[in-house]
């Protein structure tokens, strides 16, 4: 069996992902259709509106074979980090091409992944974001300037592929009609952005959403309990009224200087959205302010992170009878270790910081996310 490998969020699943899904068996005519799915934690430093195990059942119903998980350490990282633990999960898995959308799919992703250096250190700089700093050496190298999220973050799939030794074909397809950033639902329109799906949605306007996501999306939405970074700002300003700045510090992607500006400004913040506008300058971008937060709620340090990013694996979330054969067909051969539930001694060692964070989300949530969870199974 081939298989076709999406990275995804599914935050939650609507047209524009079931597009992708079509399109990816589509386009590479693959048996099996592998998703690394980010757990409750996403790229932008926010929890999941529907939990890990919602969100895997509805890819499955959408067409998915074999979905796994992100590791939180990924999952919550930069565009070029989050790049990286997918397309090795992918590639441990044996597929052979990586689908993703890009709002310019004609750009010659592979090439212009060339020209940036090797050295990783040419991008930490403090006082600018990673993504600027991406993009001032490829207008330097090659005249070129990614502006759009969906097209970076290709790039960095490139990256990540030419890195592992281009293991995997990549295929961009174009996005439908919506703006990654786009906040309102156009009337008549069958696609919107996530960003606008999931403010329909907390906000119960459920004629606005019904065009825009598949009907068991929309049932999960009306009945699921939805969760938003106000849920777990809480537990947030306990962590850093009580905390030591020099605990604090080493929190993981936390800024030079960032933890006194962050521990001043809870001070007064009465709520999440508020603490933002308080931390926020020139210096940083509110989804970098978010990622640091969820280090800070999660209690996830640097030196752990970066630990945990050399040692990957491939948790899966669910299967149907062919993602089943699929990875019947290549278990024997993966690099990557490979979990189908998390026993205690996981709990406590390799599958740590999963478990962490989804106890955390657990608190609002309300329902178990990892201890002894076995996969989704749909073998009809």
């Amino acid at each position: 069996m081939q298989a076709v490998g999406l990275i995804t969020e599914y935050n939650p699943l609507h047209n524009g992902h079931l597009y992708h899904l079509q399109q990816a068996k589509q386009q590479t005519g693959a048996d099996c259709t592998v998703v690394v799915m980010s757990g409750n934690w996403l790229q932008r430093g926010e929890p999941a509106i529907l939990d890990k195990w919602t969100r895997a059942e509805l890819a499955l119903q959408a067409g998915a074979d074999l979905i796994v998980e992100l590791p939180v350490f990924f999952a919550t990282q930069p565009a070029h980090l989050f790049a990286q633990g997918g397309v090795e999960i992918l590639s441990a898995l044996g597929c052979e091409s990586l689908v993703f959308g890009a709002e310019h799919p004609e750009l010659d992703f592979d090439q212009l992944a060339t020209a940036l250096p090797d050295d990783p250190q040419a991008f930490h700089q403090y006082n600018a974001t990673f993504a600027t700093q991406f993009n001032t050496v490829l207008q330097q190298t090659t005249g070129v300037s990614l502006t759009k999220s969906n097209d970076m973050l290709g790039f960095c799939y490139y990256l990540a592929n030419q890195r592992l030794g281009q293991p995997m074909r990549l295929v961009p397809i174009k996005r439908q009609v919506a703006d990654h950033n786009q906040t309102t639902i156009k009337d008549a329109s069958l696609f919107a952005s996530g960003t606008a799906v999931r403010q329909a949605a907390l906000a119960g306007d459920w004629a606005a959403l019904a065009p825009v996501v598949p009907a068991a999306t929309l049932t999960q939405l009306q009945t699921q309990r939805l969760q938003q970074w106000a849920d777990f700002w809480p537990y947030l300003q306990y962590q850093l009224l009580t905390a030591d700045v020099t605990q604090t510090h080493q929190d993981d992607q936390m800024a030079e200087g960032l933890e006194y500006r962050m521990k001043e400004m809870v001070q007064n913040a009465t709520s999440f959205e508020d603490f933002l506008h308080l931390v926020k300058s020139k210096r940083y971008t509110y989804t970098r302010l978010q990622r640091v937060a969820t280090a800070a709620l999660l209690q996830l340090t640097t030196a752990e992170v970066q630990q945990a990013q050399a040692h990957n694996y491939v948790r899966v979330l669910g299967f149907n009878r062919r993602g089943q054969q699929y990875l019947h067909q290549v278990k024997k051969d993966l690099p990557l270790p490979l979990y189908t539930k998390i026993n205690k001694d996981l709990r406590l060692h390799g599958l740590e910081l999963d478990y962490r964070a989804g106890r955390v989300y657990q608190l609002i949530n309300e329902q178990p996310q990892d201890l002894y969870r076995k996969p989704l199974i749909h073998l009809a």
